[in-house]
């Protein structure tokens, strides 16, 4: 072969290589960061694109007047910097499932003759992969790829129940607000009625004092609801990924928040089933089980070695030899024991927290449905505590009417009637902490008409 031929094939080979990928460099700025998530609005026409997609139907009013659980959760989900972290787990996966299923590289070798330039030795090595060692690489990396999709999944389950807590709160905080305004207003209807009574001499000042300790305590209580109410929405904002300022001027809705549905209508075997086949969390332990299991046959296929075989070329004083050579390990020293033992206890590991996960999942659903029976009598028994305060206040207003009582008798009846419905709101925002904790356990809506649209393409990239 002509010496000048062979460097040219040489040469293509090895150029053949260089296609490789460069380095781009991705710098953080810290000020742009923030400076973009300044600006993040709820009326971002990309949110739009996305909750239209989500919906699959066009949104004309945008932003929406009123936002609800089901459309706030989809702005998280848009917003939301936990599933990008979560999205990037996905793309590592993908990566790995790429690494995994690709093939060796054949080796080149050279070695030219020094000082005589009539001596050149050519290898080419192919190395074959036996025992189907690659297949199962695939297999562990494409359940560890199911797993981190699983896990996505799961983010994008937290952030809802986050909206969903955050929403919950802040609108119980708006409606206290409104009751205990209410009932400060009557305190201090009660305390000028009762000065004005113990000017006439008609009671007594100790009557004037608990009236107006009372209202000082209204009044205080009053403030702190304030200062929660700034939290809460603060706490809402987090929830979604968007700064407080994107809320200023948005209202909520959720009509049936103090009508949780009854206990009764969800049964405890249905619960537990849920719970065994619904959560994601039990499902990516299934996957992280069949994962080991594939690790474990790879181990046991190492037993096996791998061979390399490729042809060579020698030039020797102007001759040519062609060769093929076979070469592999000799498993007489090891026989990858340890690997192996390695490999079957992080599937005995894997098979125990599967065992766990399940178990927790079922004993947590049963412990959440009975937390939310209890939670549920105790916002009947609230209500009707509410309806006979109202009642009362009725007829108190009717007797205020007819004469046959005053203004003090009413506005004690008023009172009564706030303190009542403050008592039946903190009812209601039990029972449905207790429902969000029983969704929780089953990881899905449980509420009647509360479904969760499909988001198409969670992974995609914002």
């Amino acid at each position: 072969m002509d010496r000048s031929r062979l460097a040219a094939t040489l040469a293509s080979v090895l150029l053949a290589g260089c296609a490789a990928q460069r380095y781009e460099p991705a710098p953080i700025a810290p000020d742009a960061v923030a400076s973009a998530f300044n600006a993040r609005s709820l009326a971002d026409p990309g949110l739009h694109s996305f909750e239209e997609s989500s919906f699959g139907r066009s949104i004309e009013a945008w932003p929406p007047a009123e936002w609800d659980r089901t459309t706030l959760s989809l702005a998280a989900l848009y917003f939301n910097p936990l599933l990008d972290e979560a999205r990037a787990g996905v793309s590592e996966s993908q990566a790995a499932l790429k690494t995994a299923g690709a093939r060796p590289n054949p080796t080149l070798s050279l070695t030219p003759g020094v000082p005589s330039p009539y001596l050149l030795t050519l290898d080419l090595s192919f190395p074959l992969e036996t025992a189907g060692k690659r297949g199962y690489r695939i297999q562990a990396a494409r359940n560890l790829e199911l797993a981190s999709r699983l896990e996505l999944a799961e983010t994008a389950w937290t952030i809802r129940s986050a909206v969903r807590a955050a929403l919950l709160d802040y609108l119980m905080c708006l409606r206290s607000l409104d009751l205990l305004r209410s009932e400060a207003e009557f305190r201090q209807t009660q305390v000028r009625i009762l000065e004005q009574m113990f000017s006439a001499g008609e009671s007594r000042r100790l009557e004037v004092d608990a009236a107006r300790s009372e209202l000082s305590r209204a009044h205080s209580a009053l403030r702190a609801a304030e200062e929660a109410g700034a939290e809460q929405a603060a706490a809402l904002a987090a929830a979604i990924g968007v700064p407080a300022a994107a809320l200023r001027d948005a209202r909520f809705s959720w009509p049936d928040v103090a009508a949780p549905p009854r206990a009764e209508s969800l049964p405890l075997a249905e619960i537990q089933r849920a719970a065994v086949l619904n959560r994601l969390d039990v499902r990516d332990s299934l996957a992280q089980y069949a994962a080991a299991e594939a690790d474990l046959q790879l181990e046991i296929a190492k037993q096996y070695p791998d061979v390399d075989l490729g042809p060579g070329y020698s030039y020797e004083e102007r001759r040519s030899y062609f060769t093929v050579g076979l070469s592999a390990a000799i498993p007489l020293l090891d026989r990858n024991q340890g690997p192996i033992a390695q490999a079957e206890a992080r599937r005995r590991k894997a098979a125990a927290q599967f065992v766990v996960i399940q178990s927790q999942a079922i004993s947590r659903s049963e412990r959440a449905l009975a937390v939310y029976t209890v939670a549920c009598e105790g916002l009947a028994e609230a209500e009707r505590l509410a309806s006979i305060e109202e009642r009362r206040r009725e007829a108190t207003r009717q007797s205020v009417r007819a004469g046959e009582q005053d203004g003090l008798d009413l506005a004690e009846a008023e009172i009564q009637y706030s303190i009542a419905a403050r008592a039946r709101l903190d009812a209601a925002a039990h029972a449905q902490r207790a429902l969000g904790e029983l969704e929780e356990a089953v990881q899905r809506p449980l509420a009647p008409g509360d479904e969760f649209p499909v988001v198409k393409d969670l992974d995609a990239p914002r």
